[in-house]
């Protein structure tokens, strides 16, 4: 994976850099990095592994917190001159069709890992190894990694890049979501 293109992006949020990466020059849905335009790598850097969640990230869907999650981290990011990684692997690495059909099982009574697990499914098919390239493209070393999944502390901790500490990244319950993040909390470990 490499480096292809990137841009000034003036967004809501400050000033960034949006970076393109991708294994082919025409992949058309590279990961990003959205760089703060005040990040300096030679210092620890706030950083947000972030994976694609188009219901929440773009729909703002309520059966999540991934929308609410992301806005914070640009937020977080341009204030202290941080990097948002935007992995392109939707629903934990199952896709949008399936993570649907997921969520038609949710509406029956199933919680989302027993969802997941019906399909024929992993709970969580996500890989993090393109983070840490991304952050090695970047030029940096030392992160305050904002996360709540014991999964990416894992993948980051058995990389060349070092957690300074982590952040929480609490996002306030909403009835549609509480028993999705019961889940995340009591099953799957998330750090609350």
């Amino acid at each position: 994976m490499k480096r292809y293109s990137e841009a000034k992006m003036p967004l809501s949020w400050g000033a960034f850099r949006m970076i393109a990466f991708a294994n082919e020059k025409n992949e058309p849905m590279p990961h990003l990095a959205l760089v703060s335009d005040h990040m300096n790598p030679d210092k620890p850097v706030i950083v947000r592994i972030h994976s694609e969640c188009l219901t929440g990230d773009l729909f703002h869907s309520k059966r999540c917190d991934c929308g609410e999650q992301l806005d914070e981290s640009m937020r977080l990011a341009n204030e202290q001159g941080g990097v948002v990684i935007y992995l392109r692997q939707e629903g934990r690495g199952i896709g949008l069709i399936n993570k649907l059909n997921a969520y038609q099982l949710q509406d029956k009574g199933l919680n989302t890992i027993d969802a997941n697990t019906h399909l024929g499914l992993e709970v969580d098919a996500r890989e993090y190894d393109m983070a840490v390239q991304i952050l090695e493209d970047l030029g940096i070393s030392t992160i305050d990694l904002l996360t709540n999944n014991p999964l990416k502390i894992k993948a980051i901790e058995n990389s060349s890049i070092t957690i300074r500490k982590r952040i929480s990244l609490i996002i306030p319950a909403k009835k549609e979501n509480k028993g999705y993040l019961k889940t995340k909390k009591e099953e799957m470990g998330h750090l609350f």
